[in-house]
């Protein structure tokens, strides 16, 4: 009788531990996702462009769209329309002053004045053309 009662606990625990770990995974990795740029015209290693080289490029739209959804839709909201966690990103200026300033935070990411990460950066993570795309993608989405 009392291994019976000593064994309940236990199977309960083990009958419910595939749901915890589920609970646990639930907003996805938060590792940096790959973006494939397969389609891109690739661009030169260690110089980086000042201004975007892809807007109004379908295939790097694509490519940026996805990016985005893997890597930076957890923070700044799908379809760019952030929650108040982070920047919403259609509003980010156009042109060569919008560029400079999304390079610089994906590439350096951002800190608070305590020196705690608010976004960590994404240079040697991500490559400039998946940055770009990104960008690309974003510029889709401006509104004003």
């Amino acid at each position: 009788m009392r291994s019976r009662l000593f064994l309940a606990p236990i199977l309960a625990c083990l009958a419910f531990a595939p749901l915890t770990t589920t609970a646990l995974f639930a907003h996805g990795d938060v590792q940096p996702q790959p973006i494939d740029t397969t389609g891109l015209d690739p661009l030169k290693e260690g110089e980086w462009l000042p201004e975007n080289p892809y807007v109004g490029n379908k295939r790097a739209i694509e490519i940026g769209a996805s990016g985005y959804n893997q890597n930076c839709a957890r923070c700044h909201g799908l379809e760019a329309i952030s929650g108040g966690l982070a920047p919403d990103l259609r509003y980010l200026e156009l042109g060569k002053a919008g560029d400079e300033w999304f390079l610089d935070r994906i590439r350096h990411g951002s800190k608070k004045p305590d020196g705690s990460t608010m976004m960590p950066g994404f240079e040697g993570v991500i490559n400039q053309e998946a940055m770009w795309a990104i960008r690309a993608y974003l510029v889709t989405l401006h509104q004003e």
